[in-house]
């Protein structure tokens, strides 16, 4: 049996062509920009692309807004689009984890057909953190099978993990993100201006993600939070062009620039060791059994506590840095121990970590400050031992007072 190639992508495998394999590629390009105001009046970034006007009538789009974020810069929102001569609804939702679910995602959906969109014509714009950004982005995948989406992200951990990658999800059945997909949006906007009206722990929160890639990729970047990360802290990432401002603009820079580097040659993870799961082998169960009590950022900088100190007793890491890496958590006012960081439970997570890693446990470990490495021996009675090492070291590290 002969294969043969009948037209481009196209093959048969018999002359009477009882069978057919279907090769296709879609190019995939999108763009994430830093701006200082996204909401300027004299910018029309958000009505570029995918949106440009069809010459048979006005703009429209379809804006999703987080109801917090709605309350302070609503009206401003508002304006703009006016200003542009745009027809939008904005929808606001509550967005946190607790609501990231299918009922969630099903209200913007009702919404969005009342309002009816062009489906290439007129992206959905999203506004919002992380949580919010997830659902839309599954939304827009599902919504008549692929909608152009363009997000503006309002938090932290928006700016610098969950508004620059391509997965979308919603959790289900006490799991994280249990059903989701990857798709791309358009353009993404980091307006580190929104960060001003968050309030301090979610400004924490997002830093656990930055110091994760500090410590699998980005010694320098590191030195940045081990300095100035108490003031990042306190000035919410704000600033002018000088002195801290240009500290802030360089850790975000730092930070985006390490996670697009490892994302971008494994979109859809096909390659399962990604040191950017540095902090979540443990964290989705954690942070699912401790919900609403823990963040995202909290939990993984739980597991990135623990493991460190696996790092440690493994001589990947020294007391020194293990030290420092602590004290770099409490300085950014994240927590390094809870009561849910106990060995059986650790184990279960791991367990499921391995299922979703295709039976390994593909688990990154920090070596050194700025480097990681992939095992797959961790077992229940190391975990056991960790845990109780962590203990004592988090009660010799002094915690940051705000």
């Amino acid at each position: 049996m002969t294969e043969q190639l009948h037209s481009a992508g196209l093959y048969t495998r018999s002359e009477h062509i009882d069978s057919w394999t279907v090769r296709a590629a879609k190019p995939l390009s999108y763009e994430v920009r830093i701006c200082e105001d996204a909401f300027d009046l004299g910018s029309t970034a958000l009505l570029e692309g995918a949106g440009t006007s069809t010459g048979t009538g006005p703009l429209r789009r379809f804006v999703v807004i987080d109801e917090e974020v709605a309350v302070l810069h609503g009206e401003r929102i508002e304006k703009y689009f006016a200003h542009h001569g745009v027809d939008f609804r904005l929808h606001r939702v509550k967005a946190n984890e607790t609501v990231k679910d299918f009922d969630t995602a099903g209200g913007i959906v009702e919404a969005l057909d009342a309002f009816g969109i062009n489906r290439r014509q007129e992206p959905i714009i999203v506004i919002g953190g992380g949580v919010l950004m997830d659902i839309v982005g599954l939304v827009a995948n599902l919504y008549r099978r692929g909608t152009p989406v363009l997000r503006v992200p309002t938090t932290l951990i928006g700016l610098v993990d969950a508004g620059v990658g391509v997965k979308t999800g919603v959790n289900f059945n006490g799991h994280k993100n249990r059903l989701g997909t990857y798709f791309a949006t358009s353009l993404t906007l980091l307006d580190r201006s929104f960060l001003a009206t968050v309030d301090r722990r979610h400004i924490a929160n997002g830093l656990a993600e930055i110091l994760k890639i500090a410590l699998i990729k980005d010694q320098q970047l590191f030195a940045l939070l081990e300095e100035h990360g108490d003031q990042l802290l306190a000035t919410k990432l704000q600033g002018s062009p000088l002195a801290q401002g240009r500290v802030a603009a360089q850790v975000v820079q730092r930070a985006v620039h390490g996670m697009l580097e490892e994302l971008q040659p494994n979109l859809w993870e096909t390659e399962l060791e990604r040191v950017v799961d540095y902090g979540h082998t443990f964290s989705p169960t954690i942070e699912m059994r401790a919900l609403p009590a823990l963040l995202h950022g909290e939990a993984v900088c739980l597991d990135m506590a623990l493991t460190t100190v696996i790092a440690e007793r493994r001589g990947l890491v020294t007391e020194e840095q293990r030290e420092r890496v602590l004290g770099v958590m409490g300085k950014l006012e994240l927590p390094r121990w809870h009561p849910l960081l106990e060995a059986g439970l650790l184990a279960s997570a791991l367990e499921e970590t391995v299922r979703h890693r295709d039976g390994q446990q593909r688990l990154p470990l920090p070596v050194g400050i700025g480097d990681a490495v992939f095992v797959n021996d961790v077992t229940a009675e190391e975990l056991a031992a960790a845990v109780d090492e962590l203990r004592r070291a988090d009660s010799r590290v002094p915690a940051a007072t705000s």
